[in-house]
Parts: structure tokens; C-alpha cells; sequence
């Protein structure tokens, strides 16, 4: 049945809609930037809270993880019950679980606060992009989203910059108390400027499909999240990844059967869509993944500041935006594979070049890493994303924006789950401190106590603490892992270019749909798939 939109607050006049769009980019850039910003604060986080590294990544992964996983469902619950009530709810919660968090130092409370953010920033940001689409004329919309689009995108980055300058000046707590602050600013401005939006006629939300990919993600993260600590081998490892697994192929089928899907399995089958949205993971895998080792790097092994480590992120930063602007007439001349895969092959390169670092290495190699870097991401960013709104007509927009949030979600948070796994595995079978159970000592020095090896098995924060021989080593072996994890980037960054190329060697052009059409986006001959809505 075609959904009615109601607005209750009726359409707004034209001088409100730059209040609007000020105030949902507000809310968007707050809950993106919190995806990035507390990597600049790993070290601090470190010392204060005596967090081990398979912690650190549970104190930055359990946003991400939250927020993928909760995406569909709260982006359908707004659409059904109000976008404003949407925005008032999760901003509500994401500003009450930051005042909590700047109030604690237990690394595992602020692990659960993490969550609760997350499950605030599900909430806001598709209700963001939805408000604007039905809120803005039609001739504004465009303009509107081009905007929502470069907050989004930039968001993480901005994050990083504002992180390393409170750090300068505040402990890590500020981090969270500028989320309270932004938060409160973006509640008030929804209050006053943001008018209601729904679709009550929507179908109901999928309750079975969406319990089945969240629990699905949770056991795949957290098995590979905790593998370092517990073994590769051991049994509740392999039967967490297992278990995670099957229960994601379960919901495949769970929504291969159902009338109104969450997520229709059968939109992959749609190679542009199936290529975009699988590059977006993947370059989100490496970027979030990279920002996670790569500040720990900076702070810990190179003994840079916060704001100094965020700054170094700028030959990146400067090199993505002109060559993301540069991409469309690009893809107008050579079509969306060449520059497509070159992008993603010098995203590939750049992880190559930053996995030579060791501890003595100058900035020019890291600068020659990150130019290859942005522009490979700027590169492949764009038409990733035109192919998976291009494949779907424009009844199902809102298909392809879900999509593109949760590919870019999903993979952050398996990025920093798989990348720092790797990076805190390696760590610890590489660390050779003298004294150490079952690890071989170096001759001449005595040995340590046994609660200060662990200690020093736990992060490179803490080895740094006890100093001496003990903290050379185990910044030897943090770069050790950094080279493991980057090199794993950068093939992960490979698989995408091949999967990209072999996906589109034959794909026609995305078709452009117009607002009437019926087209079949999934392949299948079935007239009544074809009508089904892909996303509630």
C-alpha cells in the first residue's frame, strides 16, 4: 500500500528551511564525528582507565557496532512514528549517555555508554536526511542533500581535528562533554525549527529480520574483537565467528520470505548495486580501521600530541576533496570502472606505503601514504555511491540511502574489530620482555612481577608506564602489529578493486529512473517482487 505522509506541523515556510537544514546537520555531523573522535584520545584513554588493547577496541567499536546494527530498524521507526520524534529521542539519549561517560573511568561502563550512544545516533541520523527530503521543495532538496551529503562525508575528520585540540587543554572527558553540548544545541533547534514528518501507512517493521542482524553482528564482532585475548583457535572464538555466520545467513533467507523486508537480499543482485555498496564497506573497513591504529601510532610510538596526530591527517584531508569534486567529470569521460578502480587500488597503496613505519620513520613517509590514501577514497567514494542510487528507482531513494549509511557503519566497525584484532594479537605474541611467563627473557635483566607483565601484555600505554627496556619492546612490538594490521588494509582494499572490476565488466550503466516507473531493480522475474518495498 503507498505510504501517506502527514506533517503535523504543516509544510514550513521557505525562511525556515536553512534553520532546518543548519539544525539536522547539527545532529548529523555530532553523532558522525563521535564515530572518529575518540581515537585522537586511545592514549589518555589508556593511562586513565588502565583499558587494555582488546578493551580500546571495545571502547570505540561498541558505538559503531550499536550503530550499524540498530541502523534499519531506527530509520523505519522514524519514517513510521514522526522523523522529529526520532531526532528528539536519539539525541536525548545520545547527550545522557555522554554526561555518563565523562563521569566514569571503568573501561568497561564506558564500553556499555559507547552502546547507548550508538543507539541514539541510529536513531538521528536517518531521520536527518529523511527530514530534509520531506521538508524541502523540490527545487531546494537537491542543494539541501549536497550539503547533508559533505557533512556526512566529513564529519569524521572534523571530529579528529576538535578532539585534538580539546585534548590540548582538557582531559579525554571533554570529549564527551562537547557531545553533551552539541547535542543540547541540536535538541533545541529541533524543538523550535524542525517540523513533524511520517509515513503512518508504512507496512510493520520487521522485528524478526532486524533481531536476527543484530544478533548475527554482535557475535561476528565480538568473537573477533576478543580473539587476540582468547586465541584464533579457541573454541568460543572460532564458534563466536561460527555462530555470527550462520545467523546472518539465517536472516538472509528470514528475509528472502518475507513481504516487506527490512533489507531485500534480492537488490544485490543488481551488480552496480551489489559493487557500490560492498565498496563502501570495504573503504569504511580500511578508514575507521586505519584512524584506530594510526593515532595510537602517533601518540604512543611517535610521542606526537593529540592535535598534533589529528594535524597529521591533513595531507589526506586536502587531497580527497578536490579529487572527490574532480570524480564526476572524470567518470563522465571514462565511466564509473576506471576511476572507480583506480581509486581503490591507490586507497591500496597508500595502506602499503604506511605499512613500512617503524618507530624512527620521518613524516614525509607518512605524508606519502596519505596522499595516495585521499585520493584514492575521494576517488572511489563517488561513484560507489551514484551506483547504488543510480541502480534503484526513485521510489526506493530511501533503500539507497540506508544502504550507503549501513555499508559505511558496518564497515568501520568491522574495521576496527578485524584491524585492531590484528594489531593487539600481534602485539602480544610479539612482546619479548625479560622475566615474562611463558614468553622468552633477555639475558642480564632481571625479571618482572607477574601483575606487571600483564600489564605490559595489555597496551603500549601501559608498557610505556613502566618504562625502560620494557617500553622498547613493546613499542617493537606495536609497530610489529601496526605492519600486520595496515598490510591487511591494504588487501582488503585489493579485494575491492578486483570484486569492483569483475562485478562491472560486464554491468551496463546504472539506468536513471524517473519517479513512475516500475522497474525490476533485483533481477527477478517475479512482477511482484518488483513492487515490494525493499526497506522498512
Amino acid at each position: 500500500m503507498p505510504s501517506t505522509r502527514a506533517q503535523t506541523a504543516g509544510s514550513p515556510p521557505a525562511a525556515r528551511h536553512n534553520l532546518i537544514l543548519v539544525v539536522t546537520c547539527l545532529a548529523l555531523g555530532t553523532v558522525v564525528a563521535a564515530m572518529a573522535s575518540l581515537n585522537v584520545a586511545l592514549p589518555d584513554l589508556a593511562r586513565e582507565t588502565h583499558a587494555s588493547q582488546t578493551q580500546l577496541s571495545w571502547i570505540i567499536d561498541s558505538y559503531s557496532l550499536v550503530f550499524a546494527s540498530l541502523l534499519l530498524p531506527a530509520g523505519a521507526l522514524g519514517d513510521r512514528f514522526g522523523r522529529r520524534r526520532a531526532l528528539l529521542a536519539g539525541l536525548s539519549i545520545f547527550g545522557a549517555g555522554s554526561a555518563a561517560a565523562s563521569l566514569t573511568t571503568d573501561p568497561s561502563t564506558l564500553i556499555a555508554l559507547r552502546g547507548v550512544l550508538g543507539v541514539g545516533a541510529a536513531l538521528v541520523m536517518p531521520a536527518t536526511l529523511s527530514t530534509i527530503t520531506s521538508t524541502f521543495p523540490r527545487a531546494q532538496r537537491a542543494r539541501a542533500v549536497s550539503v547533508w551529503a559533505a557533512v556526512a562525508g566529513a564529519g569524521a575528520l572534523v571530529g579528529l581535528f576538535a578532539t585534538g585540540a580539546l585534548l590540548e587543554g582538557w582531559s579525554w572527558r571533554s570529549v564527551f562533554l562537547l557531545n553533551v553540548v552539541l547535542a543540547l544545541v541540536a535538541l533545541i533547534g529541533t524543538l523550535l525549527f524542525v517540523p513533524e514528518s511520517a509515513e503512518p501507512q508504512q507496512p510493520r517493521l520487521d522485528i524478526g529480520g532486524a533481531l536476527l542482524a543484530v544478533a548475527g553482528l554482535v557475535a561476528l564482532v565480538y568473537s573477533v574483537i576478543e580473539a587476540p585475548t582468547r586465541g584464533w583457535a579457541d573454541p568460543v572464538t572460532l564458534g563466536g565467528i561460527g555462530l555470527g555466520l550462520v545467523v546472518l545467513a539465517g536472516f538472509v533467507l528470514f528475509e528472502l520470505r518475507r513481504a516487506n523486508p527490512l533489507l531485500d537480499p534480492r537488490l544485490f543482485r543488481n551488480q552496480h548495486f551489489a559493487a557500490g555498496s560492498l565498496s563502501i564497506m570495504l573503504q569504511f573497513f580500511v578508514f575507521f580501521g586505519f584512524i584506530f591504529v594510526m593515532m595510537q601510532y602517533l601518540q604512543l610510538v611517535r610521542g606526537d600530541s593529540a592535535l598534533m596526530a589529528a594535524t597529521s591527517m591533513l595531507p589526506m584531508a586536502v587531497t580527497m576533496v578536490p579529487v572527490s569534486r574532480a570524480t564526476p567529470r572524470l567518470v563522465a569521460r571514462f565511466g564509473f570502472r576506471g576511476p572507480w578502480v583506480a581509486g581503490l587500488v591507490g586507497v591500496a597503496a597508500g595502506m602499503g606505503v604506511l605499512s613500512l613505519l617503524d618507530a624512527s620513520s620521518p613524516y614525509w613517509l607518512i605524508a606519502t601514504g596519505l596522499v595516495p590514501l585521499g585520493a584514492g577514497m575521494g576517488l572511489a567514494m563517488t561513484p560507489a555511491t551514484t551506483s547504488i542510487t543510480d541502480a534503484l528507482p526513485r521510489s526506493l531513494q530511501n533503500v539507497g540511502s540506508a544502504m550507503n549509511d549501513l555499508a559505511r557503519e558496518l564497515g568501520g566497525a568491522l574495521g576496527i574489530a578485524v584491524l585492531g584484532s590484528l594489531l593487539s594479537a600481534t602485539y602480544r605474541d610479539h612482546l619479548s620482555l625479560p622475566g615474562l611467563p611463558g614468553l622468552p627473557g633477555l639475558p642480564g635483566l632481571p625479571g618482572l612481577p607477574g601483575h606487571v607483565a600483564d600489564a605490559a601484555r595489555s597496551s603500549l600505554a601501559a608498557a610505556h608506564t613502566i618504562g625502560g627496556p620494557v617500553s622498547d619492546h613493546a613499542t617493537t612490538a606495536f609497530v610489529d602489529g601496526m605492519h600486520v594490521a595496515l598490510l591487511g588494509a591494504a588487501a582488503a582494499a585489493v579485494l575491492a578493486a578486483v570484486t569492483v572490476a569483475l562485478l562491472l565488466r560486464s554491468a551496463p550503466r546504472p539506468q536513471q529512473f524517473d519517479d513512475d516507473e516500475v522497474t525490476d531493480v533485483t533481477g527477478s522475474a517475479d512482477a511482484e517482487a518488483q513492487e515490494q518495498p525493499a526497506y522498512r
